[in-house]
């Protein structure tokens, strides 16, 4: 029986595809974890610092767990407040994850990386799978390095770590927690609410996003690709779709026709940009036929239609 640990499960990604698995492998299948508790949850939740190794390996133990989804992280512009510290808990944590699920026979173990292990000495349009990894960030140096290390406990003690460097993930589910592309999610939310944006990029900054439904799904289809066809072992490239700040604008105004935004960039633009513009996903398409769905204009209604429901609900 599949029993997988959620690390990071309060998260953008974590409490989406939390539900998602629970969906999939059944309520009491999932064990959803964070650093803060969820008093309000429906399943199995635990509270849970991940660098602390022996409370991870307690509930590895205690709940006979199978998989690890490992999603605790502090992420890029939250962590360039504190640079010392996010390296500590983003690497502690995997450290931790890593060495558990070797010495326990964990079956998988899921590790999200980012296009912000990327950094200027790249092709900044359709960037390859392989280029000079050189992040602007410690959240970027965090990631690239446990992409080093995913592969370092694959070939060494075969471990079947697998791996997704994620665009820019929006959603209407909750509120993003501290990313550089956290624009591209806040501005539906003012669009809703019928106020001005404020956008911390310049007008033409082109960025790669995707859409959440996709983000679950390309997550779920790695995870579910026979071992043999998985061929990346550090992270496979993901794309959905690529825009600018002007554009997602645009699209919204398609809705919201009086919609106004206000261009102020701050601290976000320098390392926005010195990621890709687009990516190329060819090895996902061809290890384990990954297809985004979404482009800009059909996740816009989706973006629009659900957080006027969830206001409209906040009201009542």
């Amino acid at each position: 029986m599949i029993k997988i640990l959620v690390t990071g499960a309060r998260g953008q990604l974590g409490s989406v595809l939390t539900k998602t698995l629970q969906e999939k492998y059944g309520v009491h299948n999932i064990i959803a974890s964070d650093l803060l508790d969820n008093p309000n949850f429906i399943g199995h939740f635990e509270k849970l610092d991940a660098t602390d190794y022996s409370s991870i390996e307690e509930i590895v133990i205690n709940n006979e767990i199978t998989e690890i989804y490992h999603l605790a992280a502090i992420l890029s512009a939250k962590g360039e407040e504190n640079p010392l510290r996010t390296w500590n808990i983003n690497m502690k944590s995997f450290f931790n994850v890593l060495e558990i699920s070797r010495l326990h026979g964990i079956i998988k173990v899921f590790y999200p990386s980012s296009i912000a292990v990327f950094g200027n000495e790249i092709e900044h349009i359709n960037t390859p799978q392989n280029p000079n990894l050189t992040p602007a960030t410690v959240y970027g140096i965090s990631k690239s390095t446990g992409e080093i290390w995913g592969n370092y406990y694959y070939e060494k003690y075969g471990l079947d770590v697998r791996s997704l460097r994620y665009p820019g993930v929006i959603g209407y589910q909750s509120l993003p927690g501290g990313g550089t592309t956290d624009y591209a999610v806040n501005i539906y939310h003012s669009a809703v609410k019928k106020k001005v944006f404020n956008c911390f990029l310049e007008a033409s900054t082109t960025l790669p996003m995707i859409f959440m439904d996709d983000a679950i799904r390309a997550t779920l289809e790695l995870m579910d690709a026979p071992k043999e066809n998985i061929s990346v072992r550090t992270s496979y490239n993901l794309a959905g779709m690529s825009f600018n700040p002007r554009e997602i604008f645009e699209a919204i105004k398609k809705i919201y026709p009086n919609f106004e935004i206000s261009y102020n960039p701050d601290f976000r633009q320098e390392i926005a940009s010195s990621w890709p513009q687009s990516i190329n996903d060819i090895d996902a398409r061809k290890d384990w036929g990954w297809k985004p769905v979404f482009n800009l204009d059909t996740m816009s209604k989706i973006m629009i239609q659900k957080l006027e429901e969830q206001y409209k609900l906040a009201t009542i």
